[in-house]
């Protein structure tokens, strides 16, 4: 989609999965290292615009857009479909008071990641969300996974200039269920964002 509209498009298996190395973290708490090595091989590179490098991450991909982009300039617009919940960090913001035994469990699997990945939780998104200072565009399914109806609250969270879209799909469907509109959405964010810096 992005390639018929003259972007050029980065695409990379990310650490412990395809053909990368390391060891994988199905939460994506590390997964900003490898964006950030990828933003840095981009920037290297004579036929890319360092300052019109954007992203589009679905599911843990876009949990880790926004983390980077609160960590780094260096993208210059986001595209987040289907952003959930990481931690227990994530997890508090929608299971409030009612859901003590839910937040139970999400704190215990929480604390396994952590113990055996050897690295903390990382910080909430919706903390994160206010350190963007890149627009960012919010996509998030009606039956979306663990998390994602948390979207809403990363986008009020958020400062930078940004847009939101609920889509009546299934988690990281949005380009199959609506596929027109999520082109005209997604590539006019990113004309809109990148294209006229």
């Amino acid at each position: 989609m992005l390639v018929r509209h003259g972007y050029g498009v980065l695409v990379f298996d990310r650490r412990g999965e395809g053909e990368s190395d390391g060891d994988p973290n199905a939460l994506g708490w590390a997964f900003d290292r490898d964006l950030k090595g990828a933003i840095g091989f981009l920037q290297r590179r004579g036929d890319v615009d360092r300052n019109r490098i954007g992203g589009l991450g679905l599911s843990v991909g876009g949990e880790a857009l926004l983390q980077t982009a609160a960590e780094t300039d260096a993208l210059a617009a986001v595209v987040s479909e289907g952003a959930g919940a990481r931690s227990v960090r994530e997890d508090v913001i929608r299971m409030r008071v009612s859901k003590v035994p839910d937040i139970a469990v999400s704190a215990v699997l929480t604390a396994g990641t952590a113990l055996f990945s050897n690295q903390a939780p990382p910080a909430s998104l919706e903390k994160l969300a206010g350190e963007i200072s890149s627009p960012v565009f919010y996509i998030h399914a009606t039956h979306g996974a663990g998390g994602e109806d948390n979207n809403p609250d990363y986008y009020a969270a958020t400062r930078s200039p940004k847009q939101i879209w609920k889509i009546d799909t299934s988690h990281t469907h949005g380009l199959s269920a609506r596929p027109e509109e999520y082109e005209r959405r997604v590539v006019g964010f990113f004309d809109r964002t990148l294209l006229h810096r």
